[in-house]
Parts: C-alpha cells; sequence; structure tokens
C-alpha cells in the first residue's frame, strides 16, 4: 500500500517527515550544511536560536587550537643539529633543494622541507668473494674488501638507488679484469699487492662514471687459493718452486763463499811470485856486481885474492859439518865419533877436544853442554 494514498493518514508514517506529502528541497538541505560549518570554525551565528553567540566561540576556540599545533610543530621539526661528521641534504616537497654544513641550522617544517642527514667521515667496507678465471686459464678462488666513504650526499641519495650494490657489483667487475690479465701463479705468489693496486684504480674510473658520490679509499685482498679440487696438485708445484730456489740460494750461498776465497788465494800466489822473482833478480844482480868486483881486485892482486877466496871457501865448507878435523904428528889419537850420527842443533855449544893423561893426543868428541852428563869418556 502506497504510503501517500489519499484520504488516509496512515498512522503517520511517512518517510518525508510530519505527515507531510512533499520530499525535502535539496537546496535546503545543503544551506543548512554550510551554515553549520561556517558556525564551527566562527563564520557566522547557529540557527538554533541561540542569542549568546556559543557557537562562534566554539569556532574560534578550535581555530586557535589548530594554530598553536602548527606553531608547536614548526618549533620542532624547524631545527636541526648537524654533527661535524654530518651533512644535511634538504629536500622542498621532495625535490633535492640544498646540503647544510654542521652545526645549528633551520628549516621548514615537514611537509614543506625534509632534511636527511648523512655521515660523510664514517668509513665503511664491503665484502664479498668469487671464483674467477686468470689469463693462462686457470681458475682461482679471491675474497677481497673495499673501504669507503661517501663524498657526495646529493649524488649517494638521488643518483642511482643502491649505491652500495652498485659499488660492490662494480669492485666484482674490476676485480675480474685485473685477474683475467694476469697469470695465476702472478696472482699467487708476488703480484699480490700490484692487482691489488691496480683493481682499486679501475674501480674508482668506473663509479666516478657512474657519479654514486662514494670514495674508495682502499682495495685489499684477504683470501688467494686454488679451487679445493686442485690444491692438493697445486701444494706440491708449490714445494718444488720452494726448494728449487732453496737450492738457487745454497748454491749461491756457496759460490760468494768459495770465489772470494780463490780470488784470494790467487792474489797471494801471484804476490808470492812477483816476490820470488824480484828476490832472485836482486840476488843475481848482486851476485853480478860482487864477481864484477872480485874481478876487479883479482885483477889488481890475483895471490891476495886467490888465498881469501880459498880461506872464505873453507870456512863455508867445514862451518856446516859436524866432524873435526885435527893435524896431528901422533900415532896415538883415538877419534871419537858419534854411533847416533847427530849433530849439534842450533843453540847447543860444542866442547872442545880433550887432551890424553898419558901423552899429548886429543880426544875428538860432538858433545854438547846439554849430554856431556850422559856420556862416558873414552882415552888412554
Amino acid at each position: 500500500m502506497p504510503w501517500n494514498e489519499p484520504g488516509k493518514n496512515n498512522g503517520g508514517k511517512d518517510p518525508w517527515g510530519k505527515g507531510s506529502s512533499q520530499p525535502p528541497d535539496l537546496d535546503e538541505v545543503f544551506s543548512g550544511l554550510q551554515k553549520k560549518l561556517k558556525s564551527l570554525f566562527g563564520g557566522g551565528n547557529s540557527n538554533r536560536g541561540d542569542s549568546t553567540g556559543g557557537g562562534s566561540s566554539g569556532g574560534f576556540g578550535l581555530g586557535f587550537i589548530v594554530l598553536a599545533v602548527i606553531l608547536i610543530w614548526t618549533v620542532f621539526d624547524s631545527p636541526h643539529v648537524i654533527d661535524e661528521a654530518e651533512r644535511g641534504v634538504v629536500q622542498t616537497f621532495g625535490k633535492y633543494d640544498r646540503v647544510l654544513d654542521p652545526g645549528l641550522r633551520f628549516t621548514w617544517p615537514r611537509p614543506i622541507e625534509a632534511l636527511t642527514k648523512v655521515n660523510v667521515s664514517d668509513i665503511q667496507d664491503v665484502v664479498s668473494e668469487g671464483r674467477m678465471l686468470t689469463s693462462d686459464e686457470n681458475l682461482i678462488d679471491i675474497s677481497f674488501a673495499v673501504q669507503y666513504r661517501i663524498a657526495d650526499p646529493e649524488a649517494y641519495l638521488f643518483k642511482v638507488r643502491s649505491p652500495v650494490e652498485v659499488l660492490l657489483l662494480a669492485s666484482e667487475s674490476a676485480m675480474r679484469e685485473v685477474v683475467g690479465t694476469n697469470a695465476m701463479d702472478f696472482i699467487l705468489e708476488q703480484g699480490r699487492g700490484q692487482v691489488a693496486s691496480d683493481t682499486r684504480s679501475l674501480l674508482q674510473e668506473i663509479i666516478a662514471r657512474y657519479d654514486i658520490g662514494i670514495e674508495v679509499l682502499s682495495f685489499n685482498l684477504q683470501d688467494v687459493r686454488p679451487p679445493a679440487q686442485v690444491k692438493d696438485a697445486f701444494d706440491d708445484v708449490v714445494k718444488a718452486r720452494e726448494d728449487h730456489e732453496r737450492f738457487q740460494n745454497e748454491a749461491q750461498a756457496y759460490a760468494n763463499k768459495v770465489v772470494p776465497e780463490a780470488r784470494g788465494q790467487a792474489a797471494r800466489i801471484t804476490q808470492e811470485a812477483e816476490g820470488y822473482k824480484a828476490s832472485n833478480i836482486a840476488i843475481s844482480l848482486g851476485e853480478a856486481d860482487r864477481f864484477t868486483l872480485q874481478l876487479n881486485a883479482y885483477q889488481l892482486a890475483p895471490e891476495v885474492t886467490r888465498n881469501r877466496l880459498y880461506l872464505q871457501t873453507l870456512e863455508e865448507v867445514l862451518a856446516n859439518n859436524s866432524k873435526v878435523l885435527l893435524d896431528v904428528s901422533s900415532d896415538g889419537n883415538i877419534f871419537y865419533l858419534p854411533l847416533d850420527g847427530r849433530s849439534p842443533t842450533a843453540g847447543q855449544r860444542v866442547l872442545p877436544p880433550l887432551r890424553s893423561a898419558g901423552n899429548n893426543s886429543l880426544i875428538t868428541t860432538p858433545q854438547t853442554s846439554n849430554d856431556s852428563r850422559n856420556r862416558g869418556r873414552e882415552g888412554r
């Protein structure tokens, strides 16, 4: 049954209100809503017949609260203290605006401006490892660490999405390029420092092209080793190489010891030969000069010179003879000859020949003062 059937009241159940048969006007509804909003913010009086102006004072109180909240938020969010090791990157409505230096700095509160602090002095590192191919087609396992710091806060925050990941990928790429241009033995032994230096230079060039705002401070090779599958064979090769170098060092040390000694002996023999040569020449020249002088003396006095030479020759011959020659006319001479055949040595005194008690014959003996007490005397 319809609500607005003619002639019936329908018990006052008309949904449009107060039993009216007409729907409400939409303009009146919006007009009433607008008046309520104005009265809420102090824009006019309410239509409720309040003669004291309560709606206007309520709107003023709410506006004061909003203004106080904005002021407090500004005081709380505008000042910023930036440390010495930091830089402040300011964004205005999400767009990069400027970089603030250390100290007390002010910005517009959020969401107008936002401040991001970036530490530019802290040294950080990334570590990576991998298996790489050398120039002589061998595989080696390498682990390395890269130390870096943030040099450009703007580029670090806005140039790339993940600068640390870009740094890690660039370091692996640079490491593979350097390893691929060097032999395995060079990398594993004496070339580790050179490989690390070349990789660092190449890595710095790569990240400079990407402009990620990072400065590489050091590149260190933590571990360089052959794969586990060939480690035993590689250890044997390394041991053989070490033995080869040890043998070479020992041989070089022996040569360094023997060669100078041989050279010294050769120099000594040469000097002795030179001295012997000079001595013989000097003696020969002296003998020649002496013979010349004797010849001159002989030509001046032949008889005297002949006798003197004869006596000098006998003196030289008899001085080294252990026998004593006696010129006696008696037939009773007894000659004593030592049975051991020894002759007096240097420093011993030869005793003079003794006379026997019965006659004038002499006893000849080479006895010395040292053995005179131990030998008996024979004579008649």
